[in-house]
């Protein structure tokens, strides 16, 4: 999740930057289709997939590009419970956040002979070599979670629906706003991330939809723009800059809850929460939804559940060990928002993200 470290802060400059990301969000982004292709019929309530093969011998290897986070963790577990459940064995790499390593991890996965890898990529084009040499190892290469560039060698890709989802937050926001004036501050994960630089399009997309539909016009003002690294600390420091440069700041949009969960401890300690409204694109974070449910600061978020991904990859793998082959290049799942209206269905203390 990767954009620039430099903000355009000069106004023409700023004009130019957000005109260009809301004329290709208008103009070049593909449809807000609120579809679903999560698979249907093959999983289980217990878990269990359909298979016409014994699966008892056949192994599913998966590497995360990091497990120093909740949601990566939350993804590992889905994907193993969901592979141990069906009978058979999950191998586990660790890309430890260095390109390099997830590399040599994969390379390790495919020298094990796994029959099925699953790649959540750090890079979209650092991974592209190795799915490459597992294709020449005769395994199937799932992408999950991320992206990663199209010259590279995998059956689909499953993630959330990041336009969609950001949409409908950004949606939400301009009916909650109406005609009134936005001043909006947007936190990034980091540079070059294909899934933020989608989400990021969603969100403006649908505020500009919205505002067309309602008000005839678009007044989309994001007066700045702040990387945090997808984190607590990084949200934290990108927060507390922007009150400083932009105290008239009214509303933050932002890629990922992860991004913002800091952000919130600067805005309380500037005393704005009555004037600051916050809404995420994604992930439907724990900490995020309770927010949500408790406070009137926190107005929504999008679902981009590491369970239903890691039980929809397991799904399709097997799939594909029974034959099938017309897979989309891309498979998602349901878009959701969630709003204090229905939060409490999805808040869940125990989860891990």
């Amino acid at each position: 999740m990767k954009l620039n470290k430099h903000l355009p802060i000069k106004h023409l400059l700023r004009l130019f930057v957000a005109s260009s990301i809301l004329l290709n969000a208008l103009a070049c982004a593909e449809p807000i289709e609120k579809s679903d292709n999560t698979p249907k019929g093959e999983l289980n309530e217990d878990g269990l997939i359909e298979s016409a093969i014994d699966l008892s011998g056949k192994t599913i290897g998966y590497c995360s590009p990091t497990l120093n986070a909740p949601y990566y963790q939350a993804l590992l577990k889905s994907i193993q419970e969901t592979t141990e459940k069906n009978g058979m064995t999950f191998l586990s790499a660790d890309g430890q956040d260095d390109i390099s390593k997830q590399v040599s991890a994969v390379e390790d996965l495919i020298t094990k002979g796994v029959d099925a890898l699953l790649l959540n990529p750090k890079d979209p084009d650092a991974l592209v070599g190795v799915t490459k040499l597992a294709k020449a190892a005769g395994i199937p290469v799932f992408i999950i979670d991320s992206s990663i560039d199209p010259s590279a060698e995998y059956v689909t890709t499953i993630q959330s629906n990041n336009l969609a989802n950001g949409a409908l937050a950004g949606e939400w926001l301009a009916k909650k706003f109406g005609s009134k004036k936005m001043n909006i501050a947007l936190l990034s994960g980091n540079a070059g991330n294909p899934v933020g630089r989608t989400r990021k399009q969603g969100l403006l997309q649908g505020i500009a939809e919205e505002q067309l539909r309602s008000l005839g016009y678009i007044d989309l003002n994001v007066k700045t723009q702040m990387y945090t690294e997808w984190s607590y600390a990084g949200g934290l420091k990108a927060m507390e800059d922007i009150l400083v440069a932009h105290p008239d700041i009214n509303v933050v949009i932002t890629e990922s809850d992860v991004c913002v969960l800091g952000a919130i401890k600067a805005i309380a300690q500037a005393g704005k929460t009555d004037d600051i409204l916050i809404v995420a694109g994604a992930d439907g974070q724990k900490e995020a939804i309770k927010y949500i449910m408790d406070t009137d600061f926190y107005g929504c978020t999008a679902m981009n559940s590491p369970v239903q991904i890691g039980k929809n990859a397991v799904t399709y793998a097997i799939q594909y060990m029974n034959g099938k082959r017309d897979f989309s290049k891309t498979s998602f799942t349901a878009p959701l928002l969630i709003t204090k209206e229905n939060a409490a269905q999805y808040y869940n203390p125990d989860a891990l993200f």
